[in-house]
This record gives C-alpha cells, sequence and structure tokens, in this order.
C-alpha cells in the first residue's frame, strides 16, 4: 500500500465487515458531528518509527487519513482527545506487562506523540496504561463534561487499544463510530476481525471520506 491506505483496500474491508452490521443501525446511530468527540488512540513514536521494536508498519499508513479528521474536527472547533500509552516509573507491575514483557514508560521519548500528529493547544493528551483508554483516567468523566454522546475512533492498535475503547464507550452508552481507514494493527488478519466483533456489537464502522464530508 501507498503511504495512506488505499481506496481499494478501504472498499474491501467495507465489504467484509458489512454482513455484520444490522440493517437498523444506520437510522438508530446516525452519525453527527454535534456532541461529537475525535480519540487519537496511542499515534506515538513507539508505534510508529522505524527504528522502535514495537513499529507497527500499517500505523504510518492511515497517518494521512488521521490528521485529515483531524483537521477537520479542529477546522469545527470539535473537541479532541489524544491518548499516550506509558507507565510511570515506580508503578507496581500490571497484567499489561506480564503479557507483553515489556513496559513504555512516559519519560521515554518514543512515548511522545508522532510529530505529524501533534496535539494543538487545548487538545488533551490523556496518559493511560491499560488498553482502555477508560481505566485509570479521568476520559468518562471529561467527555460527560463536554456533552459528548458519540465518540470517533481513530489509531492503534485496532484490536487492542482501539477495540477495547470502544467497547468500554458502549458500555457507558456512547455511541461508537471507527476508522476502518484511519485505525490500523500490527495484521490485516487482527485489523479486520476486530472490525467484525466490533460491527456486530459494539461500533458503527466509517470510513477517513464518510467523516470528512459529515464534519463541516
Amino acid at each position: 500500500m501507498t503511504a495512506d491506505v488505499t481506496k481499494k483496500k478501504t472498499k474491501e474491508w467495507q465489504r467484509i465487515v458489512q454482513p455484520y452490521l444490522s440493517d437498523h443501525r444506520s437510522s438508530t446511530h446516525a452519525f453527527s458531528s454535534e456532541r461529537s468527540a475525535l480519540l487519537v488512540i496511542d499515534m506515538q513514536r513507539y508505534f510508529l518509527e522505524s527504528d522502535s521494536h514495537a513499529f507497527i508498519p500499517a500505523a504510518t499508513e492511515i497517518v494521512g487519513n488521521v490528521t485529515s479528521i483531524l483537521e477537520a474536527y479542529r477546522g469545527s472547533n470539535l473537541p479532541v482527545i489524544f491518548t499516550r500509552h506509558a507507565n510511570s516509573r515506580g508503578a507496581p507491575a500490571s497484567s499489561m506487562k506480564r503479557w507483553w514483557k515489556d513496559v513504555l514508560y512516559e519519560d521515554d521519548l518514543l512515548s511522545q506523540i508522532a510529530p505529524a500528529l501533534a496535539p494543538g493547544p487545548g487538545e488533551h493528551v490523556l496518559r493511560k496504561s491499560r488498553y482502555s483508554a477508560f481505566v485509570g483516567t479521568d476520559l468518562e468523566g471529561r467527555l460527560r463534561s463536554l456533552g459528548i454522546e458519540r465518540i470517533l475512533i481513530t489509531g492503534v492498535m485496532t484490536h487492542l487499544c482501539c477495540e477495547t475503547t470502544a467497547r468500554d464507550a458502549f458500555m457507558r452508552d456512547f455511541d461508537v463510530f471507527i476508522v476502518i481507514d484511519g485505525t490500523a494493527s500490527k495484521s490485516e488478519d487482527l485489523h479486520t476481525a476486530s472490525l467484525r466483533t466490533l460491527a456486530d456489537g459494539f461500533a458503527i464502522p466509517v470510513t477517513t471520506e464518510e467523516v470528512l464530508k459529515w464534519v463541516k
């Protein structure tokens, strides 16, 4: 693929998830930018720089799409929240550390948001240490205080932090939308498997092109 996810690939993913999306959801979960917030999940140097051992090649392919959506939200003065996965030094060992045998600390330069997606003035960067952006953070309270009803998810990885955050958002009664060509995993199999699961039970799959038409 090129530097951005190709339209051909995006259409293929749309075809894959369509059987899992019930017909009634287009009316009961119609996207509106009003009362929506954009989540940019873990688009950090750790995952985006080729010399990092955690580099995800597919993550570089969505940067253009995420940037386009980010600029649209900024242009419409809509809320944008970044998440940054990083542990504080001295924190107790967690299941994440036992599972991955690896820890990314908040003072590591690789934990920073990738420069191409640098947060702007007033945009909140939420540090998390679990897959879900809701666990151990003030995300829900922040969203409630802004009157948010709909969440648009972009970032990495689709099958881990994006999916878990989407599930938790759904369980908290937010309407959830996931950008199929604005999220990425370490393999296409994991990406599409997650999209199927989310489309069946938790989130509406959308494309960058659709979002840009909706956010004006």
